[in-house]
Order: structure tokens, then C-alpha cells, then sequence
């Protein structure tokens, strides 16, 4: 790996494209090197991961609105259109990436990467799938596209903290998903450059979408962001250009939204021939739920057998990294994390919630452990007010930890009964990390997939997503529309009712 030292030049300032972040970024994606088989495996695995996520979600509200959205737009005219999943047919591209990127977001429940910033590098997935399928390419051109997503995604979340001032972090993704679409229809250089800049230019917002009172629009910004990464190619492609220098300007993303004009930031990125491997240091979910919270819902089913009675439980203090205590503990100071009343989208940044219904249930599902009367139960709530967070400076040292041996997203529970009897337990990383203790392999990633479809996807229509995508890497030019699912006959008259709206 390379390292980039990015930092904001003047205007009047001898900068080079050729040292411009975008430009390198630029240089990853038009870079013909062979996707290694590991890669490519672990891209399938997260094909089929989120597929099932998707599948889960598309009924609710938020992916229904979108999929409702998406049907109005019919295929453009330099293609062949780009599936949905759920329904036949096809729509535009642009679209099938908003509709596809809300399912696959919308529970919460597919891969994560966390470093100096968040990101769930799958997002990338439904833009850069959607322009494969509308432009009739084969399985080698989606890999190669895929690797380059993940690659670009993750070293920035390496490199650009964004959540510290405030900005949502689907601003790495709008570049990344540009730079895969980029490497996937083999553009040129000077494109993917003009294409990445627009879309981080577009796609820049603040974290209000994840504090407070969190709305659908947190499954909506990532897709947002996939649709404007297809819209800013297609924009490049047609000789647009794009604010120059987009991160390193003296009115650019670094000098005014990060951590201004003095700051500079170090960004790993693969050298020329260097094969794409960051997908491989990402992970993914066991549990519909913030990641941050995967390894306290194997901890808190743990310590469940201890306490054979949660009456007598006096208060539970979970340390924890300063991330996890900041974005979804005690440390946010949002009231809205112990309302009864809150959206799921709240309680599932709620880890003192999530802690207090696995410790009750001894489990964690999808769907019952955010319904409303699941939240409204007196018991629960009177264990869920007990229960807060601080932050361990050895937490969140290791999560910051560069050592994949180290790095850490746990935390140590403390359990005090009304006798006076403190239980003590700590996990480092949850079950399915591949460090855990029961690390996700493909016959997990398949069995994620069976367990979500169940009920919604007839048992052919699976075989058959199946069986097609773990072929993805020698897929043909248009046999990449088989990667999505069809809902069963009857199954989408259960989507959620909405009103029309203007389009």
C-alpha cells in the first residue's frame, strides 16, 4: 500500500492533478490488475448477504417507497435496465440503485467496516450491480467493479474520520461506488477522476440522519449516495467535469467540512499491480442491528445464564471504545434512546435497548426484537433505564488498532444484583467476526439467506439465486440480471401501503 498525504492547498498553489486524491483514487480504478480469488470469493459471499437482507426488508415501508419510485422511471435509452428486487422487470439504472440500495440498508443488517470512520462497504454493491446489468456486461467486469468499490471505501474509512465533525459517512461511499462503476465499464482515468469528485461533491451531509430521533432517511443516504455515484459516471461520461480539487481545495471538503486548512490526513491506497484486498478485512452481521452492537448481543446472550433472575438486576455499566459509547450509548446524551416510543431506527442505535432485550430474551431477531410491544414491556423497560455506558480508553484503543489480532469492537458488562453480587464478562469481537467465535463462512452467508427469504421466497426461485450467484466470476454479458430475487405469488401484496406521491 501507498500512503497519500492529503491536505488543503491554496488556489494559487502548484498542485498537480496528478497528486489530487481523486486522481489516485482515479488511478486504483483504471488499474487492470487481476482480482485475487479470495476477493472474488468474499465478493459472492456479500452478493448473497445482501440479497437476503434485502429480501427481509422489502415489504417495509421505506424499500416499498422506493421500489414504488424506481417503477416510475422505465429503462433509459443506452442500456438495457437494471432489475429490482422483489418484482419483474427493469427499470433505470440510477433508480434500480436507490431502490435496491434502501432494501439492502434498511434492516441494518449487512457488512461493516470501522476504523477512523464508519461504513458499511455492501452499499456499494446495488450501484455498481445495477450499472453492470443495464450496460449487458458478464461476472468478471461486476468483480473487478466490486474489489473496486470495497477497496476505495475502506481506505478512506482508514484514512478520513468524517462522524467527528459530524459529517455522515456516506460521503466516502458516493466516490467509491464512481470508482467501482468506473473500473467496472473500463473508463479511462480522466473519467473516473471528474466522475469521483462529482460525487462526493453531491453526496456530503451531516450525521443528523443517525442522531436523535433517526428517520427511514438512514436506509435512503446510502442508496441516495449509490444513485448519485451513477448519475456523476454517466455525467463524466458525457464530459462534465467536477469541483477541482474536491478534497484538497481551499474552499473543499477538507478546509471547511473536516478539520480544516492546517489538518492532513493519510490515505492508504493499493500502488500500481497491487491486487484489491480490502474486502476481505471487512465483516458482516449475525445480528439486524448497529455493528457496534453485534458483540454485545453474543455477550449479553451469554451472561444470560448467570442471572436467573433480571428483577434482581440493580444496574449494568457496559465500557466500551468512545465510539460505541458516543454514537449509540449513554455518551450521545439523546434522550430518544430510552423511548418506548422510538423508531426502530432509534433503538437500533440504542445499545443499552439492545443489550436489555438480549439479556431478557437470550436472542435477537430481525423483526420481533423491534416491535413496538416488544419495546413497550414494562420489564423491559425498567432493565433498559438501568443500564449505561462509559468509555474504556483500552476499548477504544483497540479499536483504533491497525492489528487485525486487536482490533477490537466489545466491551466489558458489569452486572450489579440488588445483593450486592457484581457479574463481570467482556467479548472482544462478536460470534461471526472472523476472529470470533463462530466466524461466517459461505454455508453462513447461504443460511442467512434461507432463514431471511423464508416465507417470502418460494424454495425454486432460491435454488435458482443460489446456484447462479456462487457462479458470479463466469457469468456471461447478461446473465447478470439473475441476480436478484423474485418475491413469491401473493408475497408483495403484504408491502407496506403508501400514499402516491408526486412523480
Amino acid at each position: 500500500m501507498r500512503s497519500h498525504t492529503v491536505r488543503t492547498r491554496r488556489s494559487a498553489e502548484d498542485f498537480p492533478r496528478s497528486e489530487h486524491l481523486a486522481w489516485r483514487i482515479a488511478e486504483v480504478a483504471t488499474d487492470p490488475v487481476t482480482v485475487p480469488a479470495d476477493t472474488g470469493e468474499m465478493i459472492v459471499n456479500r452478493l448473497i448477504d445482501n440479497a437476503a437482507v434485502a429480501v427481509a426488508s422489502v415489504l417495509r415501508r421505506p424499500p416499498t417507497v422506493a421500489r414504488a419510485q424506481a417503477l416510475a422511471h422505465p429503462v433509459s435509452r443506452n442500456g438495457s435496465g437494471s432489475t429490482l428486487f422483489g418484482v419483474g422487470g427493469k427499470v433505470s439504472p440510477e433508480w434500480a440503485a436507490w431502490a435496491n440500495g434502501t432494501a439492502v440498508r434498511e434492516l441494518d443488517f449487512h457488512d461493516t467496516f470501522l476504523a477512523a470512520d464508519y461504513s458499511h462497504p455492501g452499499d456499494n454493491i446495488p450501484a455498481i450491480l445495477a450499472a453492470a446489468q443495464h450496460k449487458d456486461l458478464g461476472g468478471n467486469e461486476l468483480i473487478r467493479g466490486i474489489a473496486t468499490g470495497y477497496e476505495v471505501q475502506v481506505n478512506l474509512v482508514k484514512g478520513i474520520c468524517l462522524h467527528e465533525h459530524k459529517i455522515d459517512h456516506v460521503a466516502h461511499l458516493g466516490p467509491s461506488a464512481a470508482a467501482g462503476i468506473g473500473t467496472l465499464l473500463g473508463l479511462d482515468t480522466e473519467t473516473v477522476y471528474q466522475a469521483v469528485g462529482q460525487a462526493l461533491h453531491t453526496t456530503t451531509a451531516t450525521r443528523q440522519s443517525r442522531k436523535g430521533e433517526i428517520s427511514s432517511w438512514k436506509a435512503f443516504a446510502p442508496a441516495f449516495a449509490g444513485k448519485m455515484g451513477v448519475e456523476a459516471v454517466d455525467r463524466a461520461m458525457r464530459g462534465e467535469g467536477a469541483p477541482s480539487p474536491i478534497w484538497e481545495g481551499e474552499d473543499g471538503v477538507i478546509a471547511w467540512l473536516l478539520s480544516g486548512p492546517e489538518h492532513a490526513y493519510t490515505v492508504p491506497l493499493p500502488g500500481p499491480g497491487e491486487p484489491k484486498r480490502a474486502i476481505l478485512d471487512t465483516y458482516t452481521k449475525e445480528h439486524s442491528a448497529e455493528y457496534q452492537s453485534q458483540a454485545p448481543i453474543d455477550l449479553a446472550r451469554r451472561m444470560r445464564e448467570s442471572i436467573p433472575d433480571l428483577t434482581a438486576v440493580e444496574k449494568i455499566v457496559l465500557h466500551t471504545s468512545h465510539h460505541t459509547h458516543v454514537v449509540i450509548g449513554t455518551g450521545s446524551g439523546d434522550p430518544q434512546k430510552f423511548d418506548p416510543e422510538a423508531s426502530r431506527e432509534t433503538l437500533d442505535h440504542s445499545v443499552m435497548y439492545i443489550f436489555a432485550v438480549a439479556l431478557e430474551d437470550g436472542a435477537w431477531h430481525h423483526e420481533r426484537s423491534y416491535a413496538p410491544e416488544r419495546a413497550r414491556r414494562p420489564e423491559t423497560i425498567a432493565l433498559w433505564n438501568r443500564i449505561s455506558t462509559v468509555e474504556d480508553p483500552e476499548w477504544t484503543r483497540r479499536y483504533h488498532s491497525t492489528d487485525p489480532g486487536e482490533k477490537a469492537f466489545g466491551c466489558r458488562a458489569e452486572i450489579t444484583l440488588t445483593d450486592g453480587t457484581v457479574v463481570v464478562d467482556e467479548i472482544a469481537v462478536a460470534d461471526a467476526h472472523p476472529l470470533g467465535a463462530r466466524p461466517f463462512a459461505r454455508e453462513q452467508y447461504i443460511e442467512k439467506f434461507r432463514v431471511l427469504a423464508e416465507g417470502l421466497v418460494d424454495e425454486p426461485e432460491q435454488e435458482r439465486f443460489l446456484d447462479l450467484v456462487q457462479r458470479t466470476p463466469d457469468l456471461a454479458p447478461g446473465e447478470l440480471d439473475g441476480l436478484t430475487v423474485t418475491l413469491s405469488d401473493g408475497a408483495l401484496s403484504r408491502a407496506a401501503q403508501i400514499p402516491g406521491g408526486l412523480l
